[in-house]
């Protein structure tokens, strides 16, 4: 009996030993990663672009009621929205002498001025005499304003029909003063000798033109002038062209002049095209402006032309092709590189 029952044990044990071999082949061995020299990859998350670095613009135009203010509004308003991180605001200042000091006194970053005052500030002459701001920078020149010598006598047909006249140039120490001298000069005349001079505003000279106390008036100021159109509507005006050698010499002198014509018709009286010249006004900054900065502010400009134009018309006279007309001022390198890409010379 004993020796059945060890045989009985001896059975199950070589029964459960098989059962144990088998399960264990059914089972799959487990993976194991390929042996490497790489430490394994891990995702590293991309940094969130950074803000463009912020840059105030402060720019300097003139009144409210003239031309430089809107058109200063328009390119606040592109700079704004085409290069990153600018700030640019458009002020209503005194016009392109006070511009010239808040320039060089570091209070906006650009200003809108006439080409003329822009020289006069670099070389320290006329109003800046002893006091030149060499750094000014011009970026762009921007649309004509035309000089006009307005009479109501028709016997007065040129410049030098001027002598023994009384002739409004200007307020005492403005542009307008600047360039009745020079014509004056360029004519043959002697300013203090040969006419007689009243320092008077654009609007004293055409209060004077109606009431027939002046013959004759110089003023810069876009075309048509809605003065002149006022006093054209109970008198006929005439244009006094500002041509031949006149034109020439001052040209030949001050390299802001460019030529233009006012077309007949522009005011009452006016029968025929008068040949004339023009400053320009033009938008200028230091020369410690950034390089970059100055290249963009003129890109945007000039791929913005329809903006500008509705916020102001004479947007439409700001054209790539005239950038550079009557430019009597060192250039920007930042607007010297757009330029040269543009092959605008």
């Amino acid at each position: 009996m004993k020796k059945r029952l060890s045989n009985y044990v001896a059975l199950l044990l070589i029964a459960l030993l098989a059962m144990s071999m088998l399960a264990g082949c059914s089972q799959k061995p487990a993976e194991t990663a390929p042996a490497t020299d790489q430490p394994a990859e891990t995702e590293t998350p991309a940094e969130p672009e950074k803000p463009a670095k912020q840059v105030f613009v402060n720019i300097g135009t003139g009144g409210t009621a003239g031309t430089y203010f809107p058109l200063g509004g328009a390119f606040a308003e592109v700079w704004n929205k085409d290069i990153p991180g600018v700030n640019a605001t458009a002020t209503s200042t005194g016009a392109s002498v006070a511009n010239i000091n808040l320039l060089k006194e570091g209070n906006v970053e650009a200003v809108i001025i006439q080409n003329d005052i822009a020289s006069y500030s670099e070389t320290g002459t006329i109003m800046f005499d002893g006091a030149a701001f060499p750094e000014i920078r011009g970026l762009c020149t921007l649309y004509s304003e035309p000089l006009q010598l307005v009479t109501t006598d028709d016997d007065i047909r040129t410049v030098a029909d001027l002598k023994g006249k009384r002739v409004a140039v200007g307020a005492i120490g403005s542009g307008v003063e600047a360039n009745a001298r020079q014509i004056i000069a360029a004519a043959g005349l002697d300013f203090e000798n040969d006419i007689n001079p009243k320092f008077l505003s654009f609007s004293e000279a055409s209060t004077g033109l109606k009431d027939k106390q002046l013959d004759a008036a110089f003023l810069v100021a876009g075309v048509p002038t809605a003065a002149i159109v006022d006093l054209s509507t109970q008198n006929d005006v005439y244009v006094v062209p500002i041509d031949g050698d006149t034109a020439k010499n001052l040209m030949e002198t001050y390299p802001f002049y460019t030529e233009f014509i006012i077309p007949a018709e522009t005011y009452k009286g006016q029968e025929t095209d008068a040949k004339t010249l023009s400053v320009k006004s033009m938008l200028a900054v230091s020369s410690e402006l950034d390089e970059e900065l100055a290249y963009n502010m003129v890109k945007a400009i000039y791929e913005n032309g329809d903006r500008i134009t509705a916020a102001h018309k004479v947007g439409k006279d700001i054209t790539l092709e005239s950038a550079l007309d009557g430019m009597g001022i060192t250039l920007h390198p930042g607007a010297q590189k757009y330029f040269d890409e543009n092959n605008i010379k």
